[in-house]
């Protein structure tokens, strides 16, 4: 049973839960039973917990996850995970004590990420590239994930196509631009000014300010569009595809009236939803390794400043990604 933590021995754990939806004073931090792996299953000392947009939704009662999970709460939040194997149930032969692993964990309906230990099934879990530190790298597998496959399994992305990434300076947007500078692509973001220069140093070729310009009046003819928005922004966007282009929409709320809108002006756009793949986080470690990625951490919160992470994560405009320090 978990109690409100006052005092922790050596097999209790801190854990973040919340009983009910609402506001950020529903985030507890909770002392619970370290668990034991069961067959298949891995269990994580972990060092990093990465925060998504979809953790303080979720915390609202907003979407998908939210209407199932309703029933059976208290529920711990975090998709995205990255520390070391301590203990390995039957039947894992794959990865042992001592492993450096990240991953994107328990998605959609378990999380259990923002927890000093968590559970992960071993085809969940990739190896951590020895560039990164375990705190950095829990803040990856979500956002790289929803960027790599949005490019290259959607919309299918090709050497010397031009690929406009909306949001370019945000948690997916920042692997996108990245991703596609590393496969070849002529890259152009949309940020506000103050992120300018942060692009520029990520290589992006082109960086438009939202703020003042449409980007219908600045480009036409993109073979690939990663609408991170969604809404007007995304059906604006349509204007600039070219003949055989793609628009991949991220955000679901709005996907079905950007496709609809796609549809009537005889374009192609589609919706997405991210899943868990070790293969794909393989070779995004491999272009870590090759330093052809990073991973830009905007801040590093503790466990029990949790609510902190969420208000900074509901206000939008993070460069990159927030994480907690599970340690």
């Amino acid at each position: 049973m978990d109690t409100i933590i006052s005092q922790q021995s050596e097999s209790s754990m801190r854990k973040v839960v919340y009983h009910e939806f609402g506001e950020r004073d529903v985030l507890q931090v909770v002392s619970s039973d370290i668990p034991s792996p069961r067959e298949g299953e891995v269990l994580i000392r972990v060092q990093g917990a990465g925060l998504n947009p979809i953790d303080w939704k979720t915390r609202k009662g907003f979407g998908f996850v939210a209407q199932q999970i309703e029933s059976s709460m208290p529920w711990t939040p975090g998709y995205d995970v990255a520390g070391e194997v301590v203990a390995v149930g039957d039947g894992v032969t794959t990865l042992a004590p001592g492993d450096r692993v990240m991953g994107m964990i328990g998605f959609p309906l378990n999380g259990g990420g923002y927890s000093e230990y968590a559970l992960a099934t071993a085809d969940e879990l990739a190896i951590v590239p020895e560039e990164l530190d375990l705190v950095t790298a829990g803040a990856l597998p979500l956002a790289a994930l929803t960027a790599w496959q949005a490019l290259f399994e959607v919309a299918k992305l090709e050497p010397g196509q031009k690929v406009l990434v909306h949001a370019g300076a945000g948690g997916v947007g920042h692997f996108a631009v990245q991703f596609a500078l590393a496969r070849g692509a002529h890259v152009i973001a949309t940020a506000s000014a103050g992120n300018r220069d942060f692009l520029a140093e990520l290589g992006v070729h082109e960086v438009i300010d939202y703020h003042t310009t449409d980007i219908a009046d600045e480009c036409f003819g993109l073979d690939v569009i990663l609408d991170l928005v969604g809404g007007d922004t995304g059906k604006r966007s349509l204007r600039a595809l070219g003949e055989g282009g793609m628009l991949v929409t991220i955000p679901t709320i709005t996907a079905d009236e950007i496709v609809s809108a796609a549809e009537a002006q005889g374009l192609r756009a589609h919706g997405m939803t991210v899943r868990p793949d070790v293969f794909h986080l393989d070779e995004i470690a491999e272009l870590i390794e090759d330093g052809d990625v990073k991973v830009h951490i905007e801040k590093v919160f503790k466990l029990d400043q949790v609510a902190q992470a969420h208000e900074l994560l509901e206000g939008g405009h993070v460069r990159g990604k927030l994480v907690l320090d599970c340690r």
